[in-house]
């Protein structure tokens, strides 16, 4: 990709292609995550966040496109990572009840990787004066915190404590 990375701009387009191929990634696996959500809600905010992801994904699209970027070519590794896990999490025999409490981990750490992704590459757009991608990037990491919050609250209010 890079011989070398030599400025912060190398490093933002490095950071966009990570984040796109992270949430291509996401598109393919969150259905999974959906279908073996036993929880209703839990069932329903994974549908949702696909929808978002997918709205993500053209984001990112725009961004590269507007700044002359190809952002195909690279894997996210950590995020290969982050879904491996998940996966292996939703093989294990469990109650329905412990399984979506196992989601709602395994989703949140997914959540958490994206939250560090998106805060780092809108400072990197703002600081570049890629004014309009800072703010999409932001719309984001909004749309990631909010998800993180509504997981929070699952698992919180009732979902840890049906699994116990």
């Amino acid at each position: 990709m890079f011989d070398k990375l030599e400025t912060l701009d190398d490093l933002f387009e490095l950071q966009l292609k990570d984040l796109y191929s992270a949430e291509n990634q996401l598109v393919k696996a969150m259905p999974k995550m959906a279908e073996k959500a036993r929880d209703g809600r839990l069932r329903a905010g994974f549908e949702k966040h696909l929808r978002e992801t997918e709205k993500q994904v053209e984001r990112l699209e725009r961004i590269g496109k507007s700044l002359n970027l190809d952002l195909d070519g690279h894997t996210c590794k950590a995020m290969a990572g982050l879904i491996a896990e998940g996966q292996e999490t939703m093989s294990e025999r469990a109650t329905d009840e412990v399984m979506d409490a196992a989601l709602i981990a395994a989703a949140q750490r997914i959540e958490h990787y994206e939250i560090s992704g998106y805060g780092t590459a809108a400072h990197y757009a703002e600081r570049l004066g890629h004014n309009e991608a800072a703010n999409l990037l932001r719309q984001t990491l909004e749309e990631e915190q909010f998800t993180d919050t509504k997981l929070n609250e699952l698992a919180k209010n009732y979902i840890n404590a049906k699994a116990m």
